[in-house]
C-alpha cells in the first residue's frame, strides 16, 4: 500500500515537534524512509512541504536539515499568532456552521468541567482541538493551513507553561464561542486578542543564543507503523 507523502510529512513534522530529530541535524531520505516504512519519494515529497513551512532547511553539501531558528523568529511566531488569531474569530462569526457551534460549545463545556477538577493533561489536548476549530470556522482553507503551521511552529519553539487560572482561561474560550454564535465579530476579535496575549507569559523559549534546547524529547510520540498516523 502507497502511504501518501501527508502521512509522512505529519509523521516528520511531529517527530521535530517533539525533538526527536534536534535543530540542524541531518534529515536524509534513506534513514527517514527506513524509520517510516515507506519508500524515498513520500519523503521527498514531504521534505519538500517542511521546507516551505520552515521546519527544513536544504544545505549545499548537507542535504536536508532540521531548520535551526532564531530568537527573532521565534518571537515573530507569537506576534503573527496575536494578528491572526483575532482575525480568524472575526472570520468565525460571520462563516461558522452549525457543526462548528456544536462542538466549540461541547469542547467549552469539557473544558470548564477538566478546568474545575484540575486535569491539565486533557486541558491541553482540548485547547488545542478549540482552537483547531475555530480555525477551520473561518471558512478559509489558506487562514486555516497558516493558523496550523503557526501552532506546530510554536509548538517546537516554545514550553508553554499550564495557565495560572485555566478555569478563567476557559471562561475566555466561553466569551469567544459566544461571541461567535451570535455574529459579533468586533467582540471575538477583542476577546480573542486578549486571550491571546494573556497567554504570553506561559511561552518558555525551548533554546538560547547558544541553540541548546531546554526540552529534550528522545523519543517519537507515536508509533511508526504509518497506516495509524492522522490525516
Amino acid at each position: 500500500m502507497r502511504i501518501p507523502a501527508h502521512s509522512v510529512c505529519t509523521a516528520i513534522r511531529d517527530d521535530i515537534v517533539a525533538g526527536v530529530y534536534e535543530r540542524g541535524s541531518r534529515l536524509t531520505e534513506e534513514l527517514l524512509a527506513r524509520r517510516y516504512g515507506v519508500s524515498r519519494v513520500p519523503v521527498r515529497e514531504a521534505l519538500r512541504t517542511l521546507e516551505a513551512e520552515g521546519f527544513v532547511v536544504t544545505r549545499r553539501h548537507a542535504g536536508a536539515c532540521v531548520a535551526e531558528p532564531t530568537e527573532q523568529e521565534a518571537a515573530d511566531l507569537l506576534e503573527m499568532r496575536g494578528l491572526l488569531e483575532p482575525l480568524g474569530a472575526s472570520r468565525a462569526a460571520q462563516r461558522r456552521t452549525e457543526a462548528h457551534l456544536k462542538v466549540l460549545r461541547g469542547l467549552v463545556r469539557l473544558g470548564q468541567e477538566r478546568a474545575k477538577r484540575g486535569n491539565s493533561d486533557d486541558l491541553r489536548s482540548l485547547g488545542n482541538w478549540f482552537h483547531e476549530t475555530l480555525a477551520q470556522s473561518t471558512g478559509s482553507p489558506a487562514l486555516t493551513s497558516i493558523l496550523a503551521q503557526l501552532r506546530h511552529k510554536i509548538a517546537w519553539m516554545y514550553a508553554v507553561e499550564a495557565p495560572a487560572d485555566p478555569v478563567e482561561s476557559w471562561t475566555e474560550h466561553g466569551a469567544i464561542v459566544d461571541a461567535v454564535a451570535r455574529g459579533d465579530g468586533e467582540r471575538a476579535r477583542a476577546i480573542t486578542a486578549l486571550h491571546t496575549e494573556r497567554s504570553l507569559a506561559a511561552h518558555r523559549l525551548r533554546f538560547g543564543t547558544g541553540g541548546e534546547r531546554t526540552e529534550r524529547v528522545r523519543n517519537s510520540q507515536h508509533p511508526v507503523n504509518m497506516p495509524s498516523l492522522r490525516h
